[in-house]
């Protein structure tokens, strides 16, 4: 029943847990083949806080993608998030002393690995070290260095970095369900940007913005890599969270809102407009002004957009973002989210859909899908580059604690 070249990505988000089968082709073509979703428990602001439940929805998560996708699920890739997770860039320098002054592949190795030095959290792992850009002698944005000649190498690298124990809990959670056992582990943003960006895209510079149940991850991108990412602690949840206080009714009654009534856009008839609560426990009005319900949700998305704002502003890249912007996960399908969206950042905005994979286009166009499809995206690339290092001698990777010690060098 199991399929060779099958890719499983796992997103344990804070509303839900979500399991992606991939199934890699010959020509290195990603097709999804399968999903499995189970309503999220255990979990708060994107990191477990309750372990068995938590497992038990991973569980429920991964038989249905194995129905859905007819195959055995043992290794996964999984997602991390959460607001413990943080960023930076470093440079790295490297003479070059070899035969001819010609850059080396250990050349290129030493300078990412001075690159890689660099001062986080004693309690922090790092996830991911992106190279941005090579210089040979003053010579920048170089692609590729080896076989340039020059004196002097130097990398540019953007590393996302995470809490050990929390991201460790992620992997204890599904490595407690044998027979499931974790590949790698990579950033949700890190993630949502590979399945929606184009190659075309990255290059023009685009803001990808993930806004999920209890956290919104955004990564920023500019000619072809990573310049800035992170995570807001503010997500879907805050929102029915507001309405419920608000209105004073019952959580579960301001989820339904939310969805069903809710929107970020405010109309003059809205003012008339009203929605009841029949059959709803409340200790407010029992008749809600939609006007009011929608003012409510603005305040939070705004607030919420304009410190993703901040962050734009402070990367320095607001005028690199040649493609616009792109809103994944559940909170993408908030009415008039695009239009708030775009008068806050002031860049074009579109939803976000996975657009670098193929497959079940019911997964695809969803934007809540975004992330565990790019979880699966980020797998191909890692059994690709496992196939190329295979071939290169001294190319080792070294474990501690089931968390990938070496940085793959993976270029956006």
């Amino acid at each position: 029943m199991s399929r060779p070249h099958c890719i499983v990505g796992l997103e344990i988000g804070t509303s839900k847990i979500c399991t992606v089968v991939g199934e890699l082709r010959d020509d290195g073509a990603v097709a999804v083949i399968g999903v499995g979703v189970c309503p999220s428990r255990g979990v708060r602001k994107a990191e477990i806080v309750d372990l068995d439940t938590a497992e038990q929805c991973v569980l429920q998560s991964a038989h249905a993608a194995e129905e859905s996708a007819g195959v055995d699920i043992r290794g996964v890739y999984a997602g991390v998030s959460g607001a413990h997770v943080g960023s930076l860039n470093n440079r790295g320098v490297q003479p070059i002393i070899g035969e001819h002054n010609e850059v080396t592949e250990a050349d290129v190795a030493a300078v990412l690995k001075h690159a890689r030095t660099i001062n986080i959290p004693n309690q922090d792992v790092i996830l991911h070290a992106l190279c941005r850009r090579y210089e040979v002698d003053g010579q920048d944005d170089v692609d590729n260095p080896v076989g340039m000649c020059g004196s002097r190498l130097q990398a540019e690298v953007h590393v996302i970095h995470a809490v050990r124990s929390r991201t460790e809990n992620v992997i204890k959670c599904i490595r407690d369900l044998p027979p499931l056992e974790v590949n790698e582990v990579a950033f949700n943003g890190y993630a949502a940007a590979l399945a929606v960006l184009t190659e075309e895209q990255k290059q023009l510079g685009a803001l990808v913005i993930d806004m999920g149940g209890g956290t919104t991850d955004f990564v920023i991108c500019a000619r072809g890599a990573i310049r800035h990412s992170g995570v807001v602690a503010v997500g879907g949840d805050h929102i029915a969270n507001d309405i419920s206080l608000g209105l004073k009714i019952p959580l579960s009654a301001a989820e339904r809102l939310k969805v069903e009534y809710g929107s970020v856009s405010l109309e003059d008839t809205m003012k008339s407009q009203t929605v009841s609560l029949n059959g709803e426990i409340s200790i407010g009005a029992t008749v809600i002004f939609k006007d009011h319900l929608c003012q409510i949700m603005r305040l939070r998305v705004e607030e919420t957009l304009q410190l993703i704002k901040r962050e734009l502003d402070k990367s320095g890249c607001a005028q690199l973002i040649g493609a616009g912007v792109f809103l994944t996960g559940g909170c993408a399908h908030v009415r008039g989210i695009q239009q708030l969206a775009e008068g806050v950042l002031g860049l074009p905005v579109q939803i976000g859909t996975a657009k670098t994979v193929m497959g079940l286009t019911e997964a695809l166009d969803r934007p809540e899908y975004a992330t565990p499809i790019g979880i699966v995206r980020f797998g191909a690339m890692c059994e690709e580059m496992e196939r190329k290092s295979a071939r290169r001698a001294g190319r080792i990777k070294v474990f501690f604690n089931g968390i990938l010690d070496s940085i793959r060098n993976r270029q956006f």
